[in-house]
């Protein structure tokens, strides 16, 4: 049977989220499905090895409605480009009236999909775990895995010369938006709790951001830098296993908190402008708020306020 999945929420933290419940399709019909996923959800680079996903078929719309597929020309474009591959049946992860007409347009028979114009406070992962529940009568827990190779596991480890006496931390130092990054010296002053009392080594992970660059910079000036090494020069699928190698990660609500907890990594989520549930959702996560906040949500903007000391606290927790 030829399935197909949409996904069309962009991002790598989002393509993470869906995960689960996409290889439950895949599990429930005993085959791999097709996925349908903007090009900057980045999953070429995380799962194309994934045994229940067949093909990464890009939706190409963009902010600025310039992609191939935006407008009324874009949906006939894409109407054409699924005809191709003559699916069967199909999981819309949304309430678009939008997707419904593609999919019936381009031939594909069984339409499963969220109830129509329902979009408005729809909690991200409860209306995946019912969409799940009501059409294949299946819980899906929202524990989402990315398999790392260990063959590449070892590579990394000897490349980059991780030694398992050290405790080797993966931190995730940048994100997608200014409201989100913690400022370096908030790092800073968790490096040197933790450096004082373990034998730490610190992996630095962010974007090309300028922003993103400053904050990196500061920290391979600081007195630790011979204690860190860089990742911003690689790929997604290169990150993967050095992360694999690390014991624990304290990253931003950023791809790399996702990544880090989608592979089993224990990860101190800081928290600073958007919703909390994106730093729950995974049973590997541990939150930090703001202080003086309850929780979090968008325009908390509350980057300033993450304790470095609550940090600490929570990774010897997580290490002991």
């Amino acid at each position: 049977m030829k399935i197909l999945a949409i996904q069309n929420r962009k991002g790598i933290g989002d393509m993470i989220i869906f995960l689960p419940f996409i290889e439950a399709i895949s599990k429930k019909y005993d085959t791999p499905v097709n996925i349908l996923v903007k090009e900057n959800s980045k999953a070429f680079q995380f799962l194309k090895n994934n045994k229940n996903i067949k093909n990464i078929i890009i939706l190409d719309r963009d902010n600025n409605k310039n992609g191939a597929h935006d407008g009324i020309k874009g949906s006939f474009k894409l109407i054409d480009d699924l005809k191709k591959y003559n699916f069967e049946k199909v999981f819309i992860f949304n309430s678009s009236l939008r997707y419904y007409l593609i999919s019936k347009l381009a031939g594909i028979k069984k339409i499963h999909q969220y109830d129509l114009f329902k979009k408005k406070k729809q909690h991200i992962i409860e209306a995946a775990q019912n969409f799940i529940k009501k059409e294949l009568n299946l819980i899906v827990e929202s524990n989402p895995n990315i398999f790392v190779e260990s063959e590449k596991i070892q590579t990394a480890k000897s490349k980059y010369q991780i030694i398992n006496n050290q405790i080797n931390i993966l931190m995730g130092i940048g994100g997608s938006g200014s409201t989100k990054r913690i400022p370096p010296e908030i790092f800073l002053k968790f490096m040197k709790l933790s450096s004082a009392q373990y034998d730490c080594k610190y992996f630095l992970a962010t974007g090309k951001d300028e922003e993103e660059q400053k904050i990196l910079n500061k920290i391979l000036q600081s007195e630790f830098k011979n204690k860190c090494v860089k990742l911003d020069d690689l790929n997604i699928i290169d990150i993967l296993p050095i992360i694999k190698n690390c014991k624990i990660s304290i990253c931003n609500d950023s791809s790399f908190s996702h990544l880090s907890s989608a592979v089993g990594i224990q990860t101190i989520v800081l928290m600073a402008d958007t919703p909390l549930l994106y730093g729950t959702y995974s049973p590997k996560m541990h939150p930090i708020i703001p202080d003086g906040e309850k929780s979090v949500t968008h325009n908390t903007l509350g980057k300033s306020k993450i304790n470095p000391d609550k940090i600490f606290s929570k990774f010897k927790e997580i290490i002991s």
